[in-house]
Protein backbone atom coordinates (compact mmCIF):
# COMPACT_ATOMS: atom_id res chain seq x y z
CA UNK A 1 0.00 0.00 0.00
CA UNK A 2 2.95 2.30 0.75
CA UNK A 3 3.91 1.91 -3.25
CA UNK A 4 0.21 2.97 -3.91
CA UNK A 5 0.67 6.17 -1.52
CA UNK A 6 3.79 6.90 -3.40
CA UNK A 7 1.80 6.95 -7.36
CA UNK A 8 -1.08 8.99 -5.65
CA UNK A 9 1.42 11.35 -4.36
CA UNK A 10 3.11 11.89 -8.04
CA UNK A 11 -0.28 12.05 -9.45
CA UNK A 12 -1.57 14.66 -7.14
CA UNK A 13 2.30 17.00 -8.13
CA UNK A 14 2.14 16.05 -11.50
CA UNK A 15 -1.09 17.11 -12.36
CA UNK A 16 -0.79 20.64 -10.29
CA UNK A 17 2.61 21.21 -12.30
CA UNK A 18 0.39 20.46 -15.98
CA UNK A 19 -2.27 23.13 -14.26
CA UNK A 20 0.89 25.53 -13.55
CA UNK A 21 2.13 25.29 -17.21
CA UNK A 22 -1.52 25.50 -18.64
CA UNK A 23 -1.86 28.72 -16.77
CA UNK A 24 1.58 29.93 -17.95
CA UNK A 25 1.02 28.92 -21.74
CA UNK A 26 -2.29 31.19 -21.72
CA UNK A 27 -0.57 34.19 -19.73
CA UNK A 28 2.16 33.88 -22.16
CA UNK A 29 -0.09 33.80 -25.58
CA UNK A 30 -1.75 37.19 -24.24
CA UNK A 31 1.27 38.48 -23.57
CA UNK A 32 2.58 37.17 -27.33
CA UNK A 33 -0.50 38.71 -28.85
CA UNK A 34 0.96 42.13 -27.32
CA UNK A 35 4.42 41.86 -28.37
CA UNK A 36 3.50 40.66 -31.89
CA UNK A 37 1.65 43.87 -32.26
CA UNK A 38 4.38 45.67 -31.84
CA UNK A 39 7.28 44.40 -33.57
CA UNK A 40 5.30 44.20 -36.24
CA UNK A 41 3.77 47.66 -36.33
CA UNK A 42 7.56 49.01 -35.88
CA UNK A 43 9.29 46.78 -38.58
CA UNK A 44 8.53 48.39 -41.31
CA UNK A 45 8.98 52.10 -40.35
CA UNK A 46 12.36 50.99 -38.93
CA UNK A 47 13.35 49.01 -42.31
CA UNK A 48 12.59 51.74 -44.62
CA UNK A 49 14.08 54.31 -42.26
CA UNK A 50 17.42 52.19 -43.02
CA UNK A 51 16.70 52.29 -47.23
CA UNK A 52 15.98 55.70 -47.09
CA UNK A 53 19.28 56.41 -44.74
CA UNK A 54 21.32 53.86 -46.88
CA UNK A 55 20.10 55.33 -50.37
CA UNK A 56 21.30 59.28 -48.69
CA UNK A 57 24.39 57.83 -47.41
CA UNK A 58 25.45 56.56 -50.54
CA UNK A 59 25.47 59.64 -52.80
CA UNK A 60 28.16 61.16 -49.70
CA UNK A 61 31.20 61.57 -49.20
CA UNK A 62 32.57 59.30 -46.07
CA UNK A 63 33.19 60.90 -42.38
CA UNK A 64 29.78 62.89 -43.36
CA UNK A 65 28.86 61.01 -39.61
CA UNK A 66 30.46 60.23 -36.27
CA UNK A 67 28.47 57.49 -36.14
CA UNK A 68 29.69 55.83 -39.60
CA UNK A 69 33.73 56.35 -39.34
CA UNK A 70 35.57 53.30 -39.38
CA UNK A 71 38.76 52.67 -37.51
CA UNK A 72 40.98 49.86 -35.71
CA UNK A 73 39.22 48.12 -33.37
CA UNK A 74 40.88 48.06 -30.01
CA UNK A 75 37.52 47.84 -28.35
CA UNK A 76 34.69 46.01 -28.45
CA UNK A 77 30.75 46.16 -27.20
CA UNK A 78 28.38 43.20 -27.20
CA UNK A 79 24.84 44.11 -26.45
CA UNK A 80 23.58 40.95 -25.42
CA UNK A 81 19.28 40.82 -25.31
CA UNK A 82 18.02 38.03 -22.73
CA UNK A 83 15.18 37.77 -20.40
CA UNK A 84 14.53 38.24 -17.20
CA UNK A 85 12.84 34.99 -16.72
CA UNK A 86 13.27 31.47 -17.45
CA UNK A 87 10.99 28.67 -18.54
CA UNK A 88 11.19 29.54 -22.23
CA UNK A 89 13.22 26.05 -23.63
CA UNK A 90 16.56 27.07 -24.83
CA UNK A 91 15.34 30.89 -25.60
CA UNK A 92 17.84 32.28 -23.63
CA UNK A 93 20.72 29.13 -24.06
CA UNK A 94 20.89 29.96 -27.46
CA UNK A 95 21.16 33.74 -27.17
CA UNK A 96 24.39 33.42 -24.36
CA UNK A 97 25.53 30.11 -26.92
CA UNK A 98 25.91 32.57 -29.67
CA UNK A 99 27.37 35.27 -27.65
CA UNK A 100 30.16 32.69 -26.59
CA UNK A 101 31.01 31.86 -29.85
CA UNK A 102 31.20 34.95 -31.87
CA UNK A 103 33.48 36.07 -28.74
CA UNK A 104 35.98 32.86 -29.10
CA UNK A 105 36.25 33.08 -33.16
CA UNK A 106 36.44 36.60 -33.41
CA UNK A 107 36.90 38.36 -30.40
CA UNK A 108 38.90 35.95 -28.29
CA UNK A 109 41.94 38.24 -28.02
CA UNK A 110 39.63 41.35 -27.00
CA UNK A 111 38.44 39.19 -24.45
CA UNK A 112 41.83 38.08 -23.29
CA UNK A 113 43.50 41.48 -23.19
CA UNK A 114 40.31 43.20 -21.32
CA UNK A 115 38.87 45.21 -24.00
CA UNK A 116 36.10 43.42 -24.42
CA UNK A 117 33.11 44.94 -23.13
CA UNK A 118 29.41 43.61 -22.43
CA UNK A 119 26.03 45.45 -22.19
CA UNK A 120 23.40 42.97 -20.82
CA UNK A 121 19.71 43.13 -21.97
CA UNK A 122 17.92 41.31 -19.55
CA UNK A 123 18.89 39.41 -16.05
CA UNK A 124 19.40 36.19 -17.53
CA UNK A 125 22.63 37.54 -19.44
CA UNK A 126 23.65 40.42 -16.87
CA UNK A 127 23.94 37.08 -14.10
CA UNK A 128 26.30 35.10 -16.49
CA UNK A 129 28.43 37.18 -17.59
CA UNK A 130 29.16 38.59 -14.43
CA UNK A 131 29.30 35.60 -12.58
CA UNK A 132 32.35 34.94 -15.24
CA UNK A 133 33.89 37.89 -14.54
CA UNK A 134 33.49 39.37 -17.53
CA UNK A 135 33.56 43.11 -18.12
CA UNK A 136 29.19 43.73 -18.06
CA UNK A 137 28.71 47.83 -18.09
CA UNK A 138 25.20 48.88 -16.09
CA UNK A 139 22.30 47.24 -15.25
CA UNK A 140 19.30 47.11 -17.75
CA UNK A 141 17.04 44.56 -15.78
CA UNK A 142 13.81 47.08 -15.57
CA UNK A 143 13.55 47.68 -18.51
CA UNK A 144 11.05 45.26 -19.29
CA UNK A 145 9.04 47.04 -16.42
CA UNK A 146 8.53 49.69 -19.12
CA UNK A 147 9.60 48.87 -22.32
CA UNK A 148 9.23 51.90 -24.36
CA UNK A 149 11.25 53.75 -27.18
CA UNK A 150 12.51 56.22 -24.53
CA UNK A 151 14.50 53.72 -22.24
CA UNK A 152 16.06 51.67 -24.95
CA UNK A 153 17.27 55.03 -26.16
CA UNK A 154 18.90 55.88 -22.81
CA UNK A 155 20.79 52.78 -23.01
CA UNK A 156 21.23 53.65 -26.71
CA UNK A 157 22.49 57.07 -26.06
CA UNK A 158 24.35 55.80 -23.58
CA UNK A 159 26.44 53.17 -26.08
CA UNK A 160 26.68 56.12 -28.62
CA UNK A 161 28.64 58.26 -26.68
CA UNK A 162 30.80 55.67 -25.66
CA UNK A 163 31.13 55.00 -29.06
CA UNK A 164 31.98 58.79 -29.87
CA UNK A 165 34.61 59.10 -27.05
CA UNK A 166 36.40 56.06 -28.21
CA UNK A 167 35.73 53.61 -25.46
CA UNK A 168 34.38 51.04 -28.18
CA UNK A 169 35.51 50.93 -31.82
CA UNK A 170 32.70 48.08 -33.03
CA UNK A 171 29.35 47.32 -31.14
CA UNK A 172 27.31 44.24 -32.08
CA UNK A 173 23.85 43.61 -30.89
CA UNK A 174 23.05 39.54 -30.46
CA UNK A 175 18.96 38.74 -29.82
CA UNK A 176 16.20 36.90 -31.18
CA UNK A 177 14.62 37.84 -34.12
CA UNK A 178 10.80 36.90 -34.00
CA UNK A 179 9.01 35.10 -36.97
CA UNK A 180 6.21 33.23 -35.52
CA UNK A 181 5.93 31.49 -31.87
CA UNK A 182 7.87 28.53 -32.83
CA UNK A 183 10.47 30.36 -34.47
CA UNK A 184 13.28 32.28 -33.27
CA UNK A 185 15.94 34.00 -35.44
CA UNK A 186 19.37 33.95 -33.78
CA UNK A 187 20.62 37.17 -35.25
CA UNK A 188 23.70 38.97 -34.88
CA UNK A 189 24.10 42.63 -36.36
CA UNK A 190 26.38 45.86 -36.12
CA UNK A 191 25.43 48.65 -34.53
CA UNK A 192 28.55 51.41 -34.61
CA UNK A 193 29.94 51.87 -37.06
CA UNK A 194 26.36 52.36 -38.79
CA UNK A 195 26.80 49.21 -41.45
CA UNK A 196 27.44 50.55 -45.22
CA UNK A 197 24.56 49.19 -47.33
CA UNK A 198 25.16 46.21 -48.93
CA UNK A 199 23.71 47.96 -52.10
CA UNK A 200 25.92 50.92 -51.79
CA UNK A 201 28.08 50.11 -54.85
CA UNK A 202 25.03 49.81 -56.91
CA UNK A 203 24.03 52.76 -58.70
CA UNK A 204 20.44 52.42 -58.00
CA UNK A 205 21.51 52.98 -54.72
CA UNK A 206 21.67 56.54 -55.51
CA UNK A 207 19.08 56.98 -57.82
CA UNK A 208 16.66 57.03 -56.11
CA UNK A 209 15.44 60.96 -56.52
CA UNK A 210 14.27 62.33 -53.10
CA UNK A 211 13.17 65.94 -52.66
CA UNK A 212 15.33 67.33 -49.70
CA UNK A 213 14.78 70.23 -47.25
CA UNK A 214 17.60 71.09 -46.02
CA UNK A 215 20.69 69.43 -47.51
CA UNK A 216 21.66 65.88 -47.59
CA UNK A 217 24.04 66.06 -45.18
CA UNK A 218 21.88 68.05 -42.46
CA UNK A 219 19.07 64.78 -42.44
CA UNK A 220 21.69 62.33 -42.96
CA UNK A 221 23.26 64.07 -39.84
CA UNK A 222 19.89 63.88 -37.72
CA UNK A 223 18.46 60.57 -39.10
CA UNK A 224 21.64 58.43 -37.91
CA UNK A 225 21.04 58.60 -34.40
CA UNK A 226 17.48 58.28 -34.83
CA UNK A 227 17.96 54.91 -37.02
CA UNK A 228 20.24 53.32 -34.31
CA UNK A 229 18.07 53.90 -31.93
CA UNK A 230 15.20 52.57 -33.97
CA UNK A 231 17.74 49.66 -34.40
CA UNK A 232 17.94 48.84 -30.87
CA UNK A 233 14.81 49.07 -30.23
CA UNK A 234 13.58 46.91 -32.90
CA UNK A 235 16.07 44.20 -31.28
CA UNK A 236 14.50 44.54 -28.21
CA UNK A 237 10.95 43.91 -29.07
CA UNK A 238 11.91 41.07 -31.14
CA UNK A 239 13.46 39.47 -28.20
CA UNK A 240 10.75 40.58 -26.59
CA UNK A 241 7.83 38.81 -28.69
CA UNK A 242 10.32 35.76 -29.20
CA UNK A 243 10.47 35.42 -25.25
CA UNK A 244 6.77 34.98 -25.25
CA UNK A 245 6.61 33.18 -28.39
CA UNK A 246 9.37 30.44 -27.30
CA UNK A 247 7.75 30.09 -23.47
CA UNK A 248 4.29 29.44 -25.07
CA UNK A 249 5.85 26.62 -26.99
CA UNK A 250 8.01 25.48 -23.94
CA UNK A 251 4.69 25.21 -21.89
CA UNK A 252 2.43 23.88 -24.41
CA UNK A 253 5.23 21.16 -24.86
CA UNK A 254 5.24 20.78 -20.70
CA UNK A 255 1.45 20.55 -20.45
CA UNK A 256 1.30 18.00 -22.84
CA UNK A 257 4.75 16.30 -21.54
CA UNK A 258 2.70 16.09 -18.23
CA UNK A 259 -0.46 14.29 -19.69
CA UNK A 260 1.63 11.91 -21.20
CA UNK A 261 3.30 11.48 -18.00
CA UNK A 262 -0.17 11.32 -16.10
CA UNK A 263 -1.24 8.51 -18.02
CA UNK A 264 1.63 6.42 -16.87
CA UNK A 265 1.25 7.13 -13.44
CA UNK A 266 -2.60 6.62 -13.54
CA UNK A 267 -1.76 2.85 -15.48
CA UNK A 268 0.98 2.06 -12.61
CA UNK A 269 -1.36 2.90 -9.94
CA UNK A 270 -4.10 0.88 -11.53
CA UNK A 271 -2.05 -1.87 -11.68
CA UNK A 272 -0.65 -1.63 -8.42
CA UNK A 273 -4.08 -1.17 -6.95
CA UNK A 274 -5.23 -4.48 -8.76
CA UNK A 275 -2.32 -6.45 -7.61
CA UNK A 276 -3.16 -5.38 -3.64
CA UNK A 277 -6.56 -6.21 -4.21
CA UNK A 278 -5.55 -9.72 -5.87
CA UNK A 279 -3.28 -10.62 -2.78
CA UNK A 280 -5.63 -9.67 0.01
CA UNK A 281 -8.18 -11.68 -2.28
CA UNK A 282 -5.30 -14.48 -1.52
CA UNK A 283 -4.80 -14.16 1.63
CA UNK A 284 -8.63 -14.19 2.34
CA UNK A 285 -9.19 -17.48 0.07
CA UNK A 286 -6.18 -18.90 2.22
CA UNK A 287 -7.15 -18.18 5.73
CA UNK A 288 -10.87 -19.02 4.79
CA UNK A 289 -9.52 -22.72 3.48
CA UNK A 290 -6.53 -22.76 6.37
CA UNK A 291 -9.95 -22.79 8.71
CA UNK A 292 -11.81 -24.74 6.53
CA UNK A 293 -9.41 -27.55 6.93
CA UNK A 294 -9.25 -27.10 10.36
Amino acid sequence: MANLKEVRNRISSVTSTQQITKAMKMVSAAKLKRATNAIIQLRPYANKLKEILANLSASLEDGVSVYTQEREVKNVLLVVVTSNRGLAGAFNTNVIKTTNNLISEKYNAFHTSGNLHIVAIGKKAQDYYEKRGYNVIGNNNEVYSALNFQNISAITEAIMQGFVDGKYDRVEVVYNQFRNAAVQILTTEQLLPVPKSENATDDNASRVDYILEPSKEEIVEELIPKNIKLQLYKAVLDSHASEHGARMTAMDKATDNAGELLKSLKLAYNQARQAAITTELSEIVSGAAALSNG
